[in-house]
């Protein structure tokens, strides 16, 4: 417990991290584990995860380690990143000045930076530890640190090898996942109920992530149900409608909480089954015009596609794309 009554829990590294990719990596880990098992949400821009870093430089080729400073309390991964840099370049500064280094704690000013001298640091002995007589010693044995062990859920690494392998999904989007737990619990659910991982994926990861920016939402805040993204991906796959409604309609669920299906039906969102309108439109579009059918001729093909967008907005964009091109090529041949 902290001198508040906050309880803690503090992880001390050993000292083997060599580069600042390594120790922030190293937190990124700890904090995605941390949030995974449920211990804390690790906000550290909130303070239930903060970071304390110790810090030596040595010459090229020494074995033991230098004296050491501590930088304490750092509240994100870029102050993480910065005062590491600007301690070693300290560090080093002063030994090839023939300068020593002073055993001590620095305070790290985000604003500036840059760090400065807070106190000389103690050995332990210097600390004065004594036994907490209210405190009885809490004795753990291997048998019981095994059992938590096992009973461990499945952790984010081990999630991003299974998506590899058994969904077949890329390692971009695994770390995007894995990278976030609610993000992982959010595709956790939805794939139980989808055929199709990658497209799941794909649709989280463009279009419900974009979503969320342009509302400005945190996953945890994300206001739709796994349900409802599966219902939009089958309506899309089984081609009840196009992708590009699909995403209306999402936008309509995110912001106005809408039912998928219902909102596709009340709207009459769904597209066109009759063959026979789609030829009408296509046959209107070439009849009006006649210089892009000509540049298609001559070997154009922006002018297809043109074609094909003016009957696609002729149909409220409301026909399977492919049949407004397989209608069009059959009435250019």
């Amino acid at each position: 417990y902290n001198r508040g009554g906050v309880p803690l829990i503090e992880i001390v590294s050993e000292p083997d991290i060599r580069s600042i990719d390594e120790a922030k990596e190293y937190v990124e880990k700890l904090q995605q584990v941390m949030r995974a098992i449920g211990v804390s949400d690790c906000k550290m821009q909130e303070g239930s995860m903060r970071a304390d870093v110790n810090l030596s430089v040595r010459a090229l080729g020494e074995t033991e380690l230098g004296t050491r400073t501590e930088m304490k309390n750092l509240s994100s991964f870029r102050a993480i990143e910065k005062a590491i840099e600007f301690e070693a370049d300290r560090q080093s500064a002063l030994l090839e000045n023939g300068q020593r280094i002073v055993q001590e704690t620095r305070r790290w000013d985000e604003k500036l930076n840059k760090n400065y001298s807070m106190r000389s640091k103690e050995e332990a002995a210097d600390y004065k530890y004594f036994p907490e007589p209210d405190l009885p010693p809490v004795e753990i044995d291997d048998a019981y640190i095994e059992g938590v062990k096992n009973n461990l859920p499945e952790l984010p690494e081990q999630k991003k090898m299974r998506y590899i392998s058994q969904l077949g999904l890329p390692e971009y989007d695994t770390a995007v996942l894995t990278g976030d737990v609610s993000l992982m619990r959010f595709f956790e659910r939805a794939n139980g109920l989808c055929t199709d991982a990658k497209e799941l994926s794909n649709w989280i990861l463009v279009e419900v992530l974009r979503l969320m920016h342009e509302n400005a939402l945190q996953s945890e805040e994300i206001p739709l149900s796994p349900e409802s993204l599966v219902s939009i991906i089958n309506m899309v796959k089984s081609g009840k409608i196009n992708r590009n409604i699909g995403k209306t309609v999402l936008e309509k669920v995110f912001t106005e909480g809408v039912e998928p299906e219902d909102y596709v039906k009340k709207n009459s969102l769904g597209l066109l089954s009759d063959a026979s309108a789609v030829t009408a439109a296509a046959e209107k579009v070439i009849a009006e015009n006649s210089k892009a059918v000509a540049q298609y001729k001559y070997g154009k093909a922006n002018a297809f596609q043109f074609l094909v967008g003016q009957t696609m907005k002729s149909l409220g964009g409301k026909a399977p794309v492919q049949q407004v091109k397989d209608a069009l090529s059959n009435l250019l041949k």
